[in-house]
């Protein structure tokens, strides 16, 4: 556990996360990086592992949740803040409600994608057993610029390697 002195803020956090995704992306991962604060520590950090361990699942979000829960010994997050670089998926808002999130911060929205309050809204849902308080925007121009250098990147290589006669296959 890493504890941060108590006048830690959410854009020291959302950094954090930053340094997360930005390692990801390093890894050929999509860069989101996510971290979760409980009662003043950093208790959890990831980047996205999917293309790693072969799992569709192992998205940054749900690696900190289940690193959280093992961290307080509880599976009920209720006073935990997750901070995370890109607005979360259905899959990740389901499971940010389930957990009973706290508060959820994230960078920049998803449009397409977003399930917390982008093209749908998980975390707010009515009916649901539980609503996360969500707060989106922060360090939103950083975030993008990781996620949209990566895809820019990616794109250069894929047009390189069909120039080269490569197919990907």
């Amino acid at each position: 556990m890493n504890l941060l002195d108590p006048a830690q803020t959410d854009e020291s956090c959302m950094r954090l996360a930053l340094r997360q995704a930005v390692a990801a992306g390093e890894r050929g991962e999509v860069p989101v990086g996510a971290v979760v604060w409980h009662q003043g520590a950093v208790i959890a950090r990831a980047g996205n592992q999917v293309e790693m361990l072969k799992d569709a699942t192992a998205h940054a979000e749900m690696i900190v949740l289940t690193q959280a829960a093992a961290t307080i010994g509880d599976w009920r997050l209720t006073e935990a803040t997750l901070y995370v670089t890109k607005e979360p998926c259905a899959m990740c808002a389901g499971a940010m409600v389930n957990a009973r999130l706290g508060r959820l911060v994230f960078g920049c929205p998803d449009p397409r994608m977003g399930a917390a309050g982008g093209a749908l809204d998980i975390t707010g849902f009515p009916g649901m057993l539980h609503r996360v308080k969500v707060e989106s925007g922060l360090l939103e121009a950083e975030c993008r610029a990781v996620i949209q250098a990566f895809f820019q990147r990616r794109r250069e290589e894929q047009k390189e390697g069909k120039a080269r006669g490569e197919t990907g296959e």
